[in-house]
């Protein structure tokens, strides 16, 4: 039976494409689990938007040599031209790796004299290491497990067709790889969701990460993640320049991150959204090998593992200038190491457990009295519950600086000062897990750090800032000290102004007196017919 014909349409709508893929992805959840089918599910949309992407530039190709006069025989000479593909940012597809042949043998091949029958599993693998061979930015990079016991091949061949009605290509809002990017990006998050707490080893909320960026400003420079997960940091900092009509190429992208498959994920996502960053040639610990040793940034923004207990800790590390970190907890070793990463000028932005704020054991509250005595942390937000789907662990973001003085970073000297946000009020419940951050929550957030420190970015909006009470206040080192160092937010910023009512204080304080002592009237009556009632069925 040939194979279903690729429908030639426009592109598929976001909806179409979210509906159809996650489809696909229930073809194979009957066999295996959450981490292993998302393997198998991304690195299929990956191969598909490479294809895709591949086909329509050739098409644009062929196109304008038809333009220019040239018959059938020239086209074939210069039509796989590989600069006229990889210059214009698309990865060049080898014939065997392309989605047509895999379309046409998803049901695999038959035994030939030069080749051995071959399941679709083996094809797809394959692909991949063909991809992955003519492009020098993916190797290593792309999943070959699609030819392995576990994986059933009918249905892996069910998906293919599947797939071959989603089409990652167009132009304008539904270029190929604005639908991937977001195809790709909704996945991790689903995924991330399906493997519950192993789902914040790679995923962070999308809303805690626009968090820093909006802070932070990400516009130029080196942006490093020592714990980029799946890479979505790197992401919002691009859509971020989007957002600003600034290109991608305008930032330099550092990370490293520990788990194999993680890594993987992080590569293809930069590449699909055409950062070209650098995660280092193999992924790795980076406390025991930081890979990218002498790199200095501009920015850093990172989600590392919250409290590990288990680390590669050595107490003669340069980079604990502020003091060793306890072997038992890893936050600080976080924290100081991301502060020996940035530099002059830079700052960072890290999302830590709400214990980091005020811990003093194995001496965390001496380094944390270190790091505001430098005069390294310019701001504080504690953010609301429920955010992480992956913990219940309260958290907040710790953002620092190497410089607060007026300047480039601001119109406003901060020196000697640092902003306390409290957030927790923000955000709403999107089911009864999970908690979620609007564009408003984040621009208040993003808007009030801006206006006090005078950012560009303020000052065009005409904000100024003041204090608000239950929300945000900007303390002296001096206050801080005064607090033990204790860098909790809700410590500082006080209650939030009661709007008056009108209503009278004398006549207020009786008529609640007299709601109070109607209820305890109540009460007693409550509790007589409840004695009544046992002293019957005793």
């Amino acid at each position: 039976m040939p194979p279903k014909k690729q429908v030639d349409a426009a592109p598929s709508t976001m909806k179409e494409l979210k509906d159809t893929l996650w489809k696909a992805a229930d073809k194979l959840r009957g066999s295996m689990d959450a981490s292993q089918y998302k393997d198998v599910i991304l690195g299929l949309v990956f191969l598909k938007y490479v294809s895709d992407a591949f086909d329509e530039r050739r098409e644009q190709i062929r196109t304008e040599l038809v333009a220019d006069g040239l018959n059938e025989d020239q086209i074939a000479q210069l039509i796989d031209d590989v600069d006229e593909y990889t210059g214009r940012g698309v990865f060049w597809v080898p014939a065997r790796a392309r989605w047509t042949y895999l379309a046409q043998n998803a049901k695999g091949t038959v035994a030939s004299m030069d080749e051995h029958a071959k399941s679709i599993g083996e094809l797809i693998d394959d692909a991949m290491a063909y991809v992955m061979g003519a492009n020098p930015s993916l190797a290593a990079t792309l999943p070959m497990i699609f030819n392995r016991d576990n994986i059933d091949q009918r249905r892996l061949g069910e998906l293919l067709d599947l797939f071959n009605s989603a089409k990652f290509t167009g132009e304008g809002a539904t270029k190929a790889r604005d639908l991937l990017g977001e195809v790709y990006e909704y996945f991790l998050e689903k995924f991330a969701r399906a493997e519950g707490k192993r789902g914040g080893e790679f995923y962070t909320p999308a809303g805690v990460v626009r968090v820093l960026v909006e802070v932070l400003e990400p516009t130029h420079g080196r942006v490093y993640d020592p714990a980029c997960g799946s890479g979505g940091m790197f992401v919002q900092a691009e859509k971020f320049l989007e957002s600003h009509n600034k290109e991608g190429s305008e930032i330099s992208v550092y990370g490293q991150e520990l788990n194999e498959r993680t890594w993987r994920m992080a590569k293809m996502n930069l590449a699909i959204h055409g950062l070209n960053g650098n995660l280092a040639s193999r992924w790795g610990d980076t406390f025991a090998r930081d890979q990218h040793p002498d790199m200095q940034a501009d920015f850093i923004m990172a989600n590392p593992p919250f409290n590990i207990k288990d680390w590669a800790r050595s107490e003669s590390d340069p980079r604990w200038k502020y003091g060793v970190p306890p072997a038992g907890n890893a936050n600080y070793a976080w924290i100081q190491h991301i502060i020996s990463k940035l530099a002059p000028g830079g700052s960072a932005g890290v999302v830590m457990a709400n214990g980091s704020m005020s811990s003093n054991s194995g001496g965390e509250g001496e380094i944390r009295a270190q790091l505001v005595e430098a005069d390294l942390v310019s701001c504080m937000v504690a953010l609301p519950t429920q955010l992480f789907r992956s913990t219940g662990i309260p958290v907040c973001t710790w953002f620092f600086a190497k410089d607060k003085t007026l300047g480039a970073g601001g119109s406003v000297d901060r020196t000697g000062q640092v902003l306390f946000i409290d957030a927790r009020n923000l955000g709403h419940m999107v089911d009864r897990a999970e908690r979620a951050l609007s564009d408003e929550d984040i621009a208040k957030i993003a808007g009030t750090f801006h206006a006090w420190r005078g950012s560009t970015s303020a000052v065009a909006s005409g904000l100024a800032y003041d204090d608000e009470p239950g929300f945000c206040k900007s303390v002296t080192l001096a206050e801080i000290k005064a607090a033990d160092y204790a860098l909790t937010p809700g410590r500082y910023v006080g209650a939030a102004e009661v709007k008056d009512d009108g209503e009278p204080i004398e006549e207020k304080i009786a008529r609640l007196s007299a709601e109070l002592f109607a209820q305890f009237d109540e009460s007693e009556r409550l509790a007589a017919v409840v004695r009544e009632q046992l002293r019957r069925v005793s």
